[in-house]
C-alpha cells in the first residue's frame, strides 16, 4: 500500500483508521472520503456519495490510489429501521467499489462482520468456514458482500481482502447504531455518570475487540503475502467474549462503585442472541499471523484513562 482512498472515512473505524494510515504511510498518501465533510481534517478529503460510481472512480484515479478501502454502511440495528435503503446502500456501494478495484487494478479491502452468522451457525467456536444463515438486513448485506469479494478475486483477479469484525470498542467515536454499541456506551456512560442501563440482557455473550486491534489487523492483513492467504476475504478475528455484566465486574475492579441494570431492547437482544457466542480466528492467525494485544481488563483500564482526559479537555 502507497497510495490509499478510503470510503466512509467518517464513520466509527473509518475516522480512526485515515489517522492511523496517515501516520504509517504519510498524510498525502491517504485520501479520506465520505458523504458529509468532516469537522476538521488532518489531510486530502473529498465529498463521496459512494452510489455514485463516476465519481469514485475519478477520485480513485485522480489520486493515483493504488489500494482501496471501502468503510462506507449502514450498521445492524439502523439497517433494520429501513432495510430497503440499507441493501442499497451497502450492496450498490460495495458493487461501485469493487468495480472501482477491478478497473483500476487496485487492492482493496472491505470489513465483513459477525453479524454474518444466524441462529442457526454453530454459537461456540464458530469455524472460519460454517453455515451462515443470518436473519437481519445487515447480515444478508454482509453474506452477499463476502460472495462477491470471493467473486471479484476469482473472476477479475482483484486482490480483494476482509475480515469479519466482532464489536469494536473505541474511546475516539461514540456509538453508531450497532448491536453491539452497548459495549462502547457502557465506558463513556461509567465515567460520565457512574451508572449504565444495558439494552443487552445479562449472560448474553458475543465477540469484541477494542480498535487499536481492529485497526492493526486491517494494516497487517493488506500487507501480508498474499500467495500465503486460503480465504482471503472474511476471516474471523477477536479478542475476547463477554456479557455485559463481565465488562461491568471489569469497569467496577477499577471504578468500585460503578453499578449496571437492564432495560433490553428486544430488537437488538433479538439480533445478538442470533450470533456467536465465541468465533474461532485459527485462519486468520495461520494465514498471516493475527494476534489482538488487548484483554478485557487491558481494554477498560485504557478505555477508562483516555474517557477521563477527554472529559478533563472537555470541562476546561
Amino acid at each position: 500500500m502507497k497510495k490509499i482512498m478510503i470510503t466512509g472515512a467518517c464513520g466509527q473505524i473509518g475516522s480512526e483508521l485515515v489517522e492511523k494510515l496517515r501516520k504509517e504511510y504519510g498524510t498525502d498518501n491517504v485520501l479520506a472520503t465520505d458523504i458529509r465533510k468532516p469537522t476538521s481534517s488532518s489531510g486530502p478529503f473529498e465529498v463521496l456519495d459512494v452510489m455514485d460510481a463516476e465519481r469514485m472512480y475519478e477520485l480513485a484515479k485522480q489520486f493515483g490510489a493504488d489500494t482501496l478501502m471501502h468503510m462506507a454502511a449502514l450498521l445492524s440495528a439502523t439497517a433494520e429501521k429501513n432495510p430497503v435503503f440499507a441493501w442499497n446502500l451497502n450492496m450498490g456501494g460495495l458493487m461501485n467499489a469493487l468495480e472501482t478495484a477491478r478497473k483500476l487494478d487496485l487492492q482493496f479491502f472491505t470489513p465483513s462482520s459477525i453479524g454474518a452468522f444466524g441462529p442457526t451457525t454453530p454459537k461456540d467456536n464458530t469455524p472460519q468456514d460454517t453455515l451462515q444463515r443470518p436473519t437481519t438486513m445487515y447480515g444478508v448485506n454482509k453474506v452477499a458482500g463476502e460472495l462477491l469479494c470471493d467473486y471479484y478475486y476469482t473472476h477479475f483477479g482483484v486482490d480483494t481482502r476482509g475480515v469479519r469484525f466482532p464489536g469494536l470498542i473505541s474511546n475516539v467515536t461514540p456509538p453508531g447504531g450497532g448491536t453491539t454499541d452497548y459495549a462502547v456506551d457502557i465506558y463513556y456512560k461509567a465515567v460520565e455518570e457512574g451508572h449504565y442501563t444495558s439494552y443487552i440482557a445479562e449472560g448474553t455473550y458475543m465477540d469484541m475487540m477494542y480498535m487499536p486491534d481492529a485497526l492493526q489487523a486491517i494494516v497487517d492483513l493488506m500487507e501480508a503475502d498474499g500467495e500465503k492467504l486460503i480465504h482471503r476475504n472474511a476471516f474471523n478475528i477477536t479478542a475476547m467474549s463477554f456479557a455485559p455484566e463481565h465488562i461491568a465486574a471489569s469497569i467496577k475492579r477499577v471504578m468500585p462503585t460503578f453499578t449496571i441494570d437492564y432495560d433490553v431492547d428486544v430488537a437488538r437482544q433479538t439480533i445478538a442472541e442470533s450470533w456467536p457466542n465465541k468465533i474461532d480466528d485459527q485462519a486468520a492467525k495461520d494465514e498471516w499471523q493475527f494476534q489482538a494485544q488487548y484483554d478485557l481488563d487491558a481494554m477498560t483500564a485504557d478505555m477508562l484513562e483516555k474517557l477521563r482526559q477527554k472529559n478533563i479537555k472537555h470541562a476546561s
